[in-house]
């Protein structure tokens, strides 16, 4: 599959020019404050909180009508008492190999569950793979990166579960070397410095990677490779 460059200067780049689109930080803000900072899909304020957020970000999940089952709201609450202790916490350049593996079948699980009725058939819809990239990194901010089709297609050639540790081994691999470019640790703190030397103290290093594959792949169309 064809690479993207990375490196510090490419990064800061990146994150200086996304930072024109303030209505992401806005409703991310908004789902921080009904999350408290710490998302927790036991709970249902949470479940509808990340529901409105993954509206808000493009996914276009249909809201049930009265009298309609809430798909998204059952299924990721079953999805969350399977899958939700395997979700890893480190910060992504930390991640094993153990753990990204395990993301396969979370992912593949996530994709699957039912999450809006369709209007036109009154069948079931998916979450499907863009939404549940999203909701993962919504979860899991500061460990797993987010994608959109064209970053998939471009990167992997696929959206399968495959293709999502895929992914997230690239995030990994890119974040250790930025970190290290930087001259900052490989944890947490680290990717706090860095974050906070690029102007953008708020954003989860997975994000600013994922702002970076946008630019590059979904809006200019992968002219920087």
């Amino acid at each position: 599959m064809p690479e993207l460059p990375m490196n510090q200067a490419a990064l800061t780049a990146a994150v200086t020019r996304f930072a024109q689109f303030t209505r992401v930080d806005e409703i991310w803000d908004e789902y921080l404050a009904a999350t408290g900072g710490q998302a927790d899909p036991a709970r249902p304020a949470h479940r509808t909180a990340l529901l409105r957020w993954l509206n808000l970000a493009g996914c276009r999940i249909r809201y049930p009508k009265p009298g309609e089952p809430d798909l998204f709201d059952t299924g990721l609450a079953a999805w969350w008492e399977t899958w939700g202790a395997a979700l890893p916490r480190r910060p992504l350049a930390q991640l094993t190999d153990d753990e990204l593996d395990t993301l396969g079948p979370c992912f593949a699980e996530l994709v699957a569950t039912q999450a809006a009725l369709s209007p036109a058939t009154g069948r079931a819809r998916t979450l499907g793979p863009t939404a549940a990239a999203k909701a993962l990194h919504a979860l899991r901010p500061q460990s797993l990166m987010p994608w959109d089709e064209a970053i998939a297609a471009h990167l992997h050639g696929a959206r399968d579960h495959t293709a999502y540790v895929a992914h997230q081994r690239l995030g990994r691999t890119w974040a250790a070397q930025i970190l290290q470019e930087a001259g900052l640790a490989p944890d947490l703190d680290g990717a706090l410095k860095l974050a906070a030397g690029l102007g953008r103290p708020a954003r989860p290093l997975p994000k600013m990677l994922d702002d970076y594959c946008y630019l590059a792949l979904t809006v200019d169309g992968g002219s920087t490779s």
